[in-house]
């Protein structure tokens, strides 16, 4: 019986190695993972970004919107689609945001109460692509929240051209990043809702 019981410990004791191993697999893969996608963001604006059908701005800040805005004055898009704006905020408060007398606004703006969260987002400006059959869009959000925003939106339009445009915020420090918990944070959070949405099926999150 003795050694029946040395030979469980032994086999318990070679389980629990191999648990330990794995989990610093794990671990160091998504450090490493991590590490790796915060060097490939975006640190400064393109330089230039090509003109699409449509130009998509994603709520989570001022800088955005008024980024998207810009561009669509420049002539970078027929509309903009303002995606995810809580019930609450008005057209007309959006214009405030705007520089300028935003004389493109009435006309040229539509603004999206539907989306929650980025993969209502993304379904929202599906259903903005389909209803005028745009075949390119230009992706107006945050560098650190860039990758999931087009992963979800390639997505939920697959034969959809998305060309991202990044919007820095002062307070996101990239370079050196460690530095500042705030952003290490952000970052952190960000890099692990990204690899949620590599290993889900992607499902709407719209109203049928």
């Amino acid at each position: 019986m003795a050694a029946v019981g040395t030979l469980r410990q032994k086999k318990g004791w070679r389980l629990t190695r191999i648990a330990v191993g794995l989990a610093a697999l794990g671990l160091a893969a998504y450090v490493g993972g991590f590490f790796l996608f915060t060097a490939e963001l975006d640190r400064t604006p393109p330089a230039e970004i090509a003109a699409a059908d449509g130009i998509v701005a994603l709520t989570g800040g001022p800088d955005r919107i008024t980024a998207a805005y810009r561009l669509l004055e420049q002539g970078k898009g027929k509309r903009l689609l303002i995606t995810g704006v809580h019930p609450d905020v008005s057209a007309r408060s959006l214009k405030e945001i705007v520089p300028g007398e935003a004389l493109k606004f009435d006309c040229c703006v539509d603004v999206g109460h539907m989306a929650e969260n980025t993969i209502g987002n993304a379904d929202e400006t599906a259903e903005w692509v389909r209803r005028r059959d745009y075949r390119s869009i230009i992706l107006v959000t945050s560098t650190y929240h860039l990758p999931r925003a087009k992963l979800e939106l390639q997505r939920a339009m697959p034969d959809v051209e998305i060309r991202p445009f990044p919007v820095f915020q002062d307070t996101l420090h990239l370079d050196g990043w460690w530095a500042y918990p705030g952003t290490t944070r952000l970052l952190v959070s960000e890099y692990t809702k990204y690899l949620l949405t590599l290993t889900y099926g992607r499902q709407s999150s719209m109203p049928s």
